[in-house]
C-alpha cells in the first residue's frame, strides 16, 4: 500500500516527464506549445475526458493531457483563480473598447461597400 508520500512522488515525477515550468511559473507541455491551463480549460468548459481532448487536440499524447490535467487538479485553487483574474481582465478590455462592428459596417466606415 504506496503512502501520500509515495503518492506525491510518483505525481512529480509524471510531471517532470511531460510538464515544464516558464520563467513566469506557468506550466506547460514539454514539446506541445501548449499550456496544462488549455487543457484544464477545455476539461472546465467543456467536461471534456482525457479521451475526447485527445481527440481535440491530437498533437497531445494522453499521458501528456493526463499529465496536465493532475498539475491542474493539484493545483486547482491557484489556477482557477487565474482564470478568473483573465475573464475579469477580458470583460474590462471589452468594456474599455467600446461599439464593435460587424465586417459589413467596418467595409462601409471605410467606403468599401
Amino acid at each position: 500500500m504506496s503512502t501520500v508520500s509515495e503518492a506525491a512522488t510518483a505525481r512529480q515525477t509524471i510531471a517532470q516527464n511531460y510538464l515544464e515550468l516558464d520563467e513566469d511559473g506557468r506550466a506547460w507541455i514539454k514539446g506541445a506549445n501548449t499550456k496544462v491551463i488549455e487543457v484544464a480549460l477545455d476539461w472546465i468548459a467543456y467536461r471534456w475526458n482525457a479521451e475526447e481532448i485527445h481527440r481535440q487536440h491530437p498533437h497531445l499524447a494522453l499521458p501528456q493531457i493526463h499529465a496536465a490535467l493532475a498539475y491542474y487538479f493539484d493545483h486547482q485553487r491557484e489556477m482557477d483563480e487565474q482564470i478568473e483574474q483573465s475573464r475579469r481582465t477580458i470583460e474590462l478590455m471589452r468594456a474599455e473598447a467600446g461599439e464593435t462592428f460587424t465586417r459589413e459596417q467596418l467595409m462601409e466606415r471605410l467606403g468599401k461597400v
